[in-house]
């Protein structure tokens, strides 16, 4: 049995190589021009040097060429590391160092964030060369000979020590969450998967663009989302399956044309990263009584694909993020690593083949967070007598902001980095809709002060720009417990605490 999406694109361009495989602005490739696409980048990447297991970083935005890239690198025998381009450029130094990355792909429009990189690269290419090495003819390649376990892909992710963690996918974690995603949404070749998430997401690329393209559907590109342009190629390119956070969906209820819009052709809104409130799902299958709505929960260390809550149970089982999925097991452990009753609260743990290989370069931490082929996930929940599973906390004081995930020590590392700064600390607090956002508190030093605005614009250069605070509050001290820990939830407002 095949363990590699490469082979299935290869058995695509052959049984139907005039089928659209990418859409993206006015270019359109089919699976033939795809697959030779990706053998072109191949054989240059061959024809450099490069060897099997080398590490490539991808910093692009989404387009046609960024699919080209990641399909290239892996048929060459390389591994691809997509890069989260909203990053600052300290966080972004630390992957590349980290990983110790060979060659970098990147988009010129982004590359202010690295133009003062210190990495040493033995290349960089950018989309001007990419294209070049598209226009070529197809560049001879050598056969790789690779095994299910090789590693395909490395995505970074924040760690709770604040520094970002390489998951490594292997070959066989990337086909069976292709596999196991495409028959939960029951995908077939007449999907048209609309994407305007970041490809450089394990969510984009894994649980929407593989599993498609898997099923030998097509997928619509958009380099970001835009309610009104997103709202009209919706309806033009006749998607079937739309993905988008939960303040996506608002933005997108709101449009005033969105009543007089026909969306024949859509089957599917899937959504994730954060819960959706009853009102506003209630909304969505009251707006799109045709459309179904199903909810995907997972992190980038299962690849991600844990569970699903399915369009039956959307209303009935709010909150829940649904039933393992299929070739999934999912049990709830306590401190001791023993499962908990029904009901009770415990530690949620993912076995399947999705799971990763482990963390690069971080033997420790991967010891501790996959045990006896369990993932330990960090995240609280419990199940209910009908098996469907509850998040009740999140991993850490992880803060998801419309989609984004933010760990609070990221950002307080950096706001001890200003002299004046005694102690600071970072909760989520509401948001109409980001769904929640960090909050600074700050205590300064003795009888210094300083502005709010001084704190953010620290902040600016040196954080993404969604990990930046929304607000800052100054104390005169941050509440503890007899032990000194920081009472983080006491600073949170009651409001932003999940049921």
């Amino acid at each position: 049995m095949t363990m590699f999406i490469l082979n299935v694109l290869e058995q695509h361009a052959t049984s139907t190589p005039d089928a659209l495989a990418i859409a993206f602005e006015e270019n359109e490739w089919t699976y033939r021009e795809l697959y030779r696409n990706a053998q072109k980048i191949a054989g240059y990447l061959q024809q450099q040097g490069y060897q099997k297991g080398d590490i490539v970083a991808q910093f692009m935005l989404n387009s046609d060429l960024f699919m080209a890239v990641y399909y290239g690198v892996q048929l060459a025998g390389l591994t691809i590391m997509p890069v989260n381009t909203k990053l600052a450029p300290p966080e972004v130094e630390y992957i590349f160092s980290h990983s110790e990355a060979k060659l970098l792909f990147l988009d010129e429009k982004i590359e202010q964030t690295i133009a003062n990189s210190t990495h040493s690269f033995t290349e960089k290419i950018n989309v001007a060369k990419i294209r070049e090495i598209l226009k070529a003819d197809t560049n001879e390649i050598h056969p790789v000979a690779l095994v299910p376990n090789d590693t395909a892909v490395v995505m970074y992710t924040s760690g709770t020590t604040g520094k970002p963690k390489g998951v490594q996918l292997s070959h066989r974690n990337v086909y069976e969450t292709a596999e196991i995603w495409s028959e939960s949404m029951k995908m077939t070749n007449k999907d048209r998967m609309y994407i305007c998430t970041p490809l450089f997401h394990c969510a984009g690329s894994h649980v929407f663009a593989v599993p498609t393209m898997y099923r030998g559907g097509s997928i619509i590109i958009e380099e970001a989302f835009s309610p009104e342009r997103t709202l009209k190629k919706l309806v033009n390119t006749k998607a079937t399956i739309f993905f988008g956070v939960p303040a996506m969906y608002t933005l997108l209820l709101n449009i005033p044309e969105l009543q007089s819009t026909n969306f024949e052709s859509l089957r599917l809104f899937v959504y994730g990263a954060s819960p959706m409130p009853y009102e506003l799902v209630k909304r969505l299958k009251e707006t799109f009584p045709e459309v179904k709505v199903q909810n995907c929960y997972g992190q980038t260390e299962n690849s991600p694909a844990a569970s699903s809550l399915t369009d039956q149970d959307a209303l009935t089982k709010i909150g829940s993020v649904g039933r393992p999925l299929p070739r999934t097991e999912i049990k709830l452990v306590d401190a001791f690593g023993e499962e908990v009753p029904l009901g009770e609260v415990g530690e949620i743990c993912v076995k399947g083949p999705q799971v990763m290989k482990g963390y690069l370069r971080n033997p420790e931490e991967t010891s501790r967070t996959i045990q006896g082929g369990w993932l330990y996930s960090g995240d609280l929940g419990r199940f209910d007598e009908e098996g469907f599973l509850y998040i009740v906390d999140r991993k850490k004081d992880l803060i998801i902001r419309g989609g984004e995930n933010i760990y609070p020590i990221e950002v307080e590392e950096v706001l001890y980095r200003i002299p004046q700064v005694l102690e600071a600390a970072v909760v989520g607090i509401p948001h109409e809709v980001y769904g929640e956002v960090p909050k600074a508190f700050v205590v300064v030093k003795g009888e210094q002060t300083m502005s709010a605005e001084e704190v953010l614009t620290y902040c600016r250069t040196q954080l993404a720009k969604y990990k930046v605070p929304m607000e800052v509050e100054f104390l005169k001290e941050l509440p503890r417990n007899a032990s000194g820990k920081v009472l983080k939830h006491t600073l949170r407002p009651k409001t932003s605490e999940i049921a």
